[in-house]
């Protein structure tokens, strides 16, 4: 998918210790590490934004072995159960959790080690299948996202195109390679011969800004949850010259939050871009231009290039109109072949053909430019009104900026859980009077810390076990 021949003296990569290399440095060790992978074969590749991992992941995708990227912290019973289900023929891991998998190591190099697993060639693989990836939220699942060599290309060029990036970026990175939105920032950035400023420090951390001021990091990337703990660490008194872009995906923000970020960057001279994606487009579908940021605020946007969205009613029928909502539709090169939940998919072929319905309920504006209601299965019937669990979120989230809320629930009745024991009646009232509903559907409950997954993304599926159990 690279050529990194034009860019062979430009630094690849700079790691938190200064560790830095070049692209032809990377190709070298790519090459080395591919050596001893001699065949078309399934690698599993246990992730963190460090030079081993990458070299791992570039190595494969060159050489056309199929990668299944996962969080190199994932628990031992879950990588055991996945390594059962899928039966790769190598393992790339951190040092530190080699002793872990049986198998014999044939090659070490950036702190990594390439285990060769009992396994060979159990399943045969589809020709254009070059990745795996979790879906957001199924981290605990077998069931994969199956992405071939042709998506992650086109989807990477389309980056590329609408943010204008060119060698002169230096990305830090702020989500873990193997989420697709974090992935599709090496792979854009690789592609102009960029610099990766790689770390696993969070914005938490004083080391992660130290990293950013004293490399120069002119972009970094940011789901919903990521801007709204920026907001409250006071990102706005930073003195920032280098950053240039932030972009933001992987949910809707807040429109009060959307226009925040928006007049920062118009005023201190950057780009606030808001896209849209999904693993199932390999990573991005739509984006707003930075220059019409502020005037579309609570927007995603439009089509990335070569794309094009559609939306479609109940019926399947095609909605003209603007402001009349329906289930967003894709289509384009991205969309990636369809799902595997075991090592038999992996032969299978594309079964999307190019479109994905996405599940997402949508709208367009008079201008063209679309925006995300919420997910076609986050709604309830609420004594026959349908109510909406994203729009809910939102809306607590404005009147109560200082709380994290997650709204779930079954037909009848809404759970509302929330980090503040004391505004538990505040928010039922606050509901039930904007809502004009019955205050009985509406169970407030407290959680000390709600379940989030390794982006920050919330995971509704483990409150589902809280239902009428917490007080």
């Amino acid at each position: 998918m690279w050529d990194f021949k034009p860019f062979e003296r430009n630094i690849a990569v700079i790691e938190e210790n200064s560790n830095s290399v070049s692209y032809a440095e990377l190709s070298h060790l790519s090459d080395a590490l591919l050596q001893n992978i001699p065949s078309r074969c399934l690698v599993f590749n246990l992730s963190s934004n460090c030079l081993g991992a990458l070299v791992g992941y570039v190595a494969c995708l060159q050489g056309r072995k199929v990668t299944l990227m996962l969080d190199d912290h994932i628990d031992n019973d879950l990588i055991s159960h996945f390594i059962l289900t899928y039966k790769p023929d190598y393992l790339w891991v951190p040092d530190e959790r080699k002793s872990e998998f049986s198998g014999q190591i044939i090659f070490a190099e950036c702190n990594y080690s390439l285990i060769k697993t009992p396994y060979r060639h159990e399943y045969p693989l589809y020709d254009e299948l070059a990745l795996l990836l979790t879906t957001s939220g199924s981290t605990g699942s077998p069931k994969f996202v199956r992405q071939s060599y042709k998506n992650l290309e086109s989807n990477t060029r389309a980056i590329v195109e609408y943010l204008h990036l060119d060698a002169a970026e230096r990305p830090i990175t702020t989500l873990p390679m193997n989420y697709t939105y974090g992935l599709s920032i090496i792979n854009s950035h690789l592609m102009v011969g960029a610099t990766l400023l790689l770390t696993d420090k969070t914005l938490m951390q004083r080391d992660f800004w130290d990293f950013l001021s004293k490399e120069h990091a002119t972009s970094f990337g940011g789901v919903p949850y990521t801007y709204e703990m920026l907001n409250k660490l006071m990102f706005f008194r930073r003195k920032l010259p280098s950053l240039r872009t932030m972009t933001q995906a992987g949910g809707k923000l807040l429109p009060e939050l959307h226009q925040k970020f928006a007049e920062y960057a118009e005023k201190e001279g950057k780009k606030f871009v808001v896209m849209y994606g999904q693993a199932e487009a390999t990573a991005r579908m739509g984006y707003l231009p930075p220059e019409i940021s502020l005037k579309k605020c609570g927007c995603m946007g439009q089509a990335i290039p070569g794309g094009k969205f559609k939306l479609i009613d109940d019926n399947g029928g095609v909605i003209t109109s603007p402001n009349v909502v329906g289930e967003l539709v894709y289509e384009g090169d991205n969309v990636t072949l369809g799902y595997a939940e075991n090592g038999a998919d992996l032969i299978k072929g594309d079964e999307r053909h190019g479109v994905l319905l996405t599940g997402d309920m949508a709208k367009f504006d008079d201008d063209g430019i679309y925006s995300i209601v919420g997910r076609k299965k986050r709604f309830l019937k609420i004594y026959g009104n349908r109510v909406g669990l994203d729009e809910t979120e939102r809306l607590l989230k404005s009147k109560y900026p200082d709380i994290e809320c997650a709204c779930t629930g079954v037909d009848d009745v809404m759970y509302v859980f929330v980090n503040n024991r004391d505004c538990c009646s505040d928010i039922k009232k606050y509901l039930a009077e904007k809502t004009k509903l019955n205050p009985m559907a509406f169970h407030v409950r407290y959680l000390e810390k709600l379940p989030r997954n390794e982006v920050g993304k919330t995971m509704y599926c483990e409150l589902e076990r809280f239902y009428d159990n917490v007080g």
